[in-house]
């Protein structure tokens, strides 16, 4: 079962305090038992954000809030969000009362890796030679760690194979520490251990291949 998703999604813990909502686009590849409905998988899904709340360039700002380039003109410069999470999965369809036993509540459990990073959006008219090159490792917040998720919803993979998708609830845990050895707005390396939480919605949209039980055919 190849599938897509998109997920929207609010920070918690620690993330909290670096940035606010961020959406999710990912792809994975699943395989459902045919008796017991177990589901194994793995995902990959890259995270985005437009809300950054760490000024980490605040340093380089003027008392009016801009920062200089090269012209001595303002440069035109975004924090961003990015980052991506990559799980396994391994869960259960339940199947509901009626004729089709793949119309179900879906339940998972996700083992996987969280990062996350402040990406740097240059000026292409004004450069400015403080965040040029490797220069933007030292301010982009680079953090990953060992994460956990649950998935909670509805699957449908219809009789006719038109209508075959999930959707539901999405709840990540992740363990996370800097990988950067020293940042420079702080001028110090970033000791802290954190908790970061993503909590949210999700939806995704599944291409059933089925296995015939003569043969071993594969049809969708």
């Amino acid at each position: 079962m190849p599938h897509i998703s998109y997920g929207a999604y609010a920070p918690g813990g620690d993330l909290a305090d670096r940035f606010g909502n961020n959406f999710g686009i990912g792809i994975g590849l699943e395989w459902m038992t045919d008796q017991s409905n177990w589901i194994v998988g793995c995902s990959g899904q890259f995270l985005f954000g437009n809300t950054v709340k760490t000024d980490v360039l605040a340093q380089l700002r003027t008392d009016a809030g801009t920062i200089i380039g090269n012209s001595r003109l303002p440069a035109d410069i975004g924090l961003r969000e990015r980052g991506w999470l990559v799980q396994v999965t391994i869960g259960k369809h339940l199947p509901l009362a009626g004729k089709n036993p793949r119309s179900g509540i879906r339940v998972t459990l996700s083992p996987g890796l969280l990062q996350h990073n402040i990406r740097i959006q240059g000026d292409p008219q004004q450069a400015v030679p403080q965040i040029l090159g490797n220069y933007k490792k030292g301010y982009d917040r680079l953090t990953n760690g060992l994460s956990m998720t649950e998935f909670i919803g509805y699957e449908l993979l219809s009789s006719d194979r038109r209508a075959n998708f999930f959707l539901g609830v999405e709840f990540t845990q992740a363990f996370t520490a800097s990988r950067r050895d020293f940042d420079f707005d702080t001028r110090m390396k970033d000791e802290t251990k954190r908790i970061d939480l993503l909590y949210g919605l999700k939806l995704g949209w599944i291409i059933p291949f089925y296995v015939g039980k003569s043969g071993g055919d594969i049809y969708y």
